[in-house]
Formats: C-alpha cells, sequence, structure tokens
C-alpha cells in the first residue's frame, strides 16, 4: 500500500521532531539550573503560608519584610545545625587521628588478647610485618586523608553555593509569587474555568504543606529520640554528652529526606559515635534499626495521614526515581511531585467524566 505524502507535512513532521530532540536536549544541559529552580519553587510552596502568617500581622503587611523574618528563621536554623554538626564531627575526627599510632603501636607490642593463638599457629613473622608496613604508611595515609578532606571541603562549598542560589531563587518567588497568581488569574475569561483551576491549585497546595508539615514532624519526633538514647548512651560508655546534640541535628536533616534519609542519617551518627567508642555506636546503630520499623509502621502513617494520598508502592518508586535522577535534592521533593500528579490526573479523570455525562444527558434529551 503506497501512501503520499505532500512536502509540506514531511517537512513539519521533522521540524517537530527536530525541535522536540533539540529541547529535550536543552533540559538535559540545564537540568541543574531547573533542579534548582524546582527545589526553589517547592520551598516557595512550603514557606508561603508561614510569610502569609507574617504579613497579615506586620504594618502594612509587607510581604518582603515578611519574607526576610522567614528567611531569618531559616537561616538561624540552618545556622544551629551546622553549629550542632561540623565541630564535633572535625573534632571526632582529629581526636581519632591522633590516636591511630598508638592503636598500631599497640598492635605490634607482644601483649593482647590474640597473642597466644598467633604465637600457636606461627604467625608471628608475617604479623610483625604486616604492623611494620602499616606503621611505615601513616604518614602516607594521614596524607590521603587530608586529600580526601579538601576535595569534600571543595563538594562543600559547591553545595554552599547551589544552597544560597535555591534561597536567592526562593526569596523573589515568595515575593512575587502573588502577583504573577493575580495576572494569571486575571487572563482567564470564563468564570467557571477559573474557579476549577483555583480550586485545584489549592488542592495542589495543601498537598506540598501537609507533606512538608508531616515530614518535619516526623523528622523532630525522631531528632528528639536520637538525642534522649544517645545522652542514656553517654552516660553508659562515658562518651562527649555533647554527641547528643550532633546526633540529632544529623538524624532531624537527613529524615527530612523520605525513604532513604533516616538509612543514611543513622550510618553518619554511627560513624560519628565509632571514631568515640564503638560500644556506643553499635548499641545505637541496633536501636534505629529498631525505631526505624516503628516510624515507618506507626509513627510515619499517623503523622503524614492522608496528606498526600499515595501508596506505599508508589512513594518508593517516586523516591527511587527521584534520586536517581536528581540525587538528594530529588528524593526530597519526589513525594510531593507524585502526590501532585495525583491530584492532576484525579481532576482530568473528573473532568472528562462530567463532560461525558453532559453528552449522554443531551442525546437522552434529543431522543425524548
Amino acid at each position: 500500500m503506497k501512501v503520499n505524502v505532500d512536502t509540506r507535512t514531511f517537512v513539519r513532521f521533522w521540524l517537530v521532531l527536530i525541535g522536540f530532540a533539540v529541547a529535550l536536549l536543552l533540559i538535559y544541559w540545564a537540568r541543574t539550573a531547573l533542579v534548582l529552580l524546582g527545589v526553589s519553587l517547592f520551598l516557595a510552596l512550603a514557606l508561603n503560608f508561614p510569610v502569609s502568617v507574617i504579613a497579615r500581622r506586620l504594618p502594612g503587611r509587607s510581604r518582603a519584610l515578611a519574607s526576610a523574618l522567614a528567611y531569618v528563621l531559616v537561616v538561624f536554623a540552618l545556622g544551629v545545625i551546622l553549629f550542632a554538626v561540623v565541630p564535633p564531627i572535625v573534632r571526632q575526627s582529629v581526636d581519632f587521628a591522633k590516636t591511630v599510632p598508638t592503636l598500631v603501636q599497640q598492635a605490634g607490642s607482644n601483649t593482647g588478647p590474640f597473642n597466644s593463638l598467633i604465637n600457636d599457629y606461627g604467625l608471628r613473622p608475617q604479623f610483625n610485618n604486616a604492623v611494620q608496613s602499616l606503621q611505615n604508611n601513616v604518614g602516607a595515609i594521614s596524607a590521603t586523608v587530608g586529600t580526601n578532606l579538601l576535595s569534600g571541603a571543595g563538594s562543600v562549598l559547591h553545595g554552599l553555593v547551589n544552597t544560597l542560589l535555591v534561597l536567592i531563587f526562593t526569596f523573589f518567588m515568595l515575593i512575587e509569587g502573588p502577583a504573577w497568581m493575580n495576572r494569571l488569574w486575571n487572563m482567564y475569561r470564563n468564570p467557571e474555568r477559573l474557579e476549577r483551576h483555583k480550586k485545584l491549585s489549592r488542592k495542589l497546595y495543601g498537598v506540598v504543606k501537609g507533606y512538608v508539615n508531616g515530614q518535619i514532624t516526623v523528622a523532630g519526633i525522631a531528632a528528639v529520640v536520637a538525642a534522649v538514647v544517645v545522652f542514656i548512651i553517654a552516660l553508659i560508655t562515658h562518651i562527649p554528652p555533647y554527641l547528643a546534640l550532633t546526633v540529632a541535628a544529623i538524624i532531624f536533616l537527613f529524615e527530612l529526606i523520605p525513604m532513604f534519609g533516616a538509612t543514611i542519617g543513622a550510618i553518619i551518627a554511627g560513624i560519628l559515635l565509632l571514631l568515640s567508642n564503638w560500644v556506643a555506636a553499635v548499641i545505637f546503630v541496633i536501636f534505629y534499626v529498631l525505631y526505624q520499623q516503628f516510624e515507618n509502621a506507626v509513627v510515619s502513617p499517623r503523622v503524614q495521614g492522608k496528606a498526600v494520598e499515595i501508596s506505599g508502592l508508589t512513594v518508593l518508586a517516586s523516591v527511587t526515581i527521584g534520586v536517581t535522577l536528581f540525587g538528594v535534592l530529588g528524593g526530597l521533593v519526589a513525594i510531593p511531585i507524585a502526590g501532585i500528579i495525583r491530584v492532576l490526573i484525579i481532576d482530568r479523570m473528573e473532568k472528562n467524566s462530567r463532560v461525558r455525562e453532559g453528552k449522554e444527558r443531551k442525546e437522552r434529551l434529543a431522543k425524548a
């Protein structure tokens, strides 16, 4: 069967195809900037409620001043978390590095619980050679650690720059957002469609606000529990009590990331405790594994409630896709985006149902 296609249709098809490919390529090249803008939009939606509350109570109802006050609170909270996390980690790492030569020297001495076992099996020469090699390489290991720390500092600086850009974008979105929404609503000429889209936007905003409030509550509960447990462990194992505040800050920060964040936070907290006392680290990790089961089965479902209204499978799939494509930031916004898509799909299905019912009603009237 021969199909005749005129030149204009052929050219138009390839132009559309090439344009679509170019658009995808541009999106790929600008993916970092788009992720930053997406996270900024998410934060702006999350902060819109407290900013609106503050603005209503200020003289003149200045939204810019309300946004500035909200930002001061956010920056202060981030500063407290960084102050609680960074200095203790550096202090524990330095203390552990100072003890490495002593540990190596003790391992090479003739006293120890495994001494008789080593001697009985004739492993003393091999053991001494291994210890001597480790002692000779302590300097090289320390240099490698220093290089890795410098590389990590560069990554932290890059993250701080991105965080600053996100905060700036979010600030302007908070200030100009209501004006842009009013301009958008003024473009409507159909009152029925205007009301339906306003209702839809309130639902979308409700998904984001409900998710943020629920996640902050879950993270806060986990942080308090972790702080109490580490403080009790400190009394038993004689580790520094200030580590309770550090672990609480780490757990709170990573618990904001759904699904995988709690595990990452527990691993980091466990490593921090391991630098001080391995018994404390083991006790904490065992406890937190058990707490995670309780959190996933009881705390999270009750706190989150029906704010997002998506199944567990959808949550897992959306977070996995978000983390795979965009890293930690993708995991942070994956669940609310899935909730937004769900609301949009339901709205579209309801609209199609209303249209279908209208057509059926007209057909029945025409037949009558």
